[in-house]
């Protein structure tokens, strides 16, 4: 009741959308190869087979945490969902080769705004592989994610998650 009289009540939007970060190939989160993705043991989400090497924000939020190798970056929307952008699979061993950061931890950042670069050809060639997972690694509190079957996908363009928190 005080906090409607006072104003201080906000209310924040439980649904989400998640948008593709980086423009190419949708891939399914089964589809993944590597077992710590596919089998959703950091949460739900999908992956892409990038084309080009810049990633924008799939979300409206905050920047929280930029990886050292600079190889992922976990994002947060104002309603609690967590948000991981892991560019390529073991891609921590190339130790920030081929990746350029271009957001600091803290940065508020909207959908499409670009976060990252990375040398597409550098990772084809040193990494397992270029596909690119996003994870919902809060997943656990949620109350519904819905992922669209989609083929082709562009950065900031195509919505490809709705998410509701708890």
């Amino acid at each position: 009741m005080f906090k409607k009289l006072f104003g201080k009540g906000k209310e924040i939007n439980k649904d989400s959308s998640i948008y593709a970060p980086i423009t190419g190939e949708y891939v399914k989160i089964e589809d993944i190869p590597d077992p710590v993705f596919a089998q959703k043991m950091m949460g739900e989400g999908f992956g892409v087979n990038p084309t080009e090497g810049e990633v924008v924000s799939p979300i409206d939020g905050k920047v929280d945490n930029v990886f050292p190798t600079k190889h992922a970056i976990g994002l947060k929307a104002e309603n609690g969902l967590e948000l991981l952008v892991h560019i390529g699979l073991d891609t921590v061993q190339l130790d920030g080769e081929g990746f350029e950061i271009l957001v600091e931890s803290g940065d508020t950042v909207n959908v499409g705004d670009p976060i990252l670069r990375f040398d597409l050809e550098y990772i084809k060639e040193n990494a397992k592989s270029v596909i690119s997972p996003i994870i919902i690694t809060n997943s656990d509190n949620t109350s519904s994610i819905s992922v669209s079957e989609v083929s082709s996908v562009v950065k900031g363009d195509t919505k490809i998650v709705d998410v509701t928190m708890n």
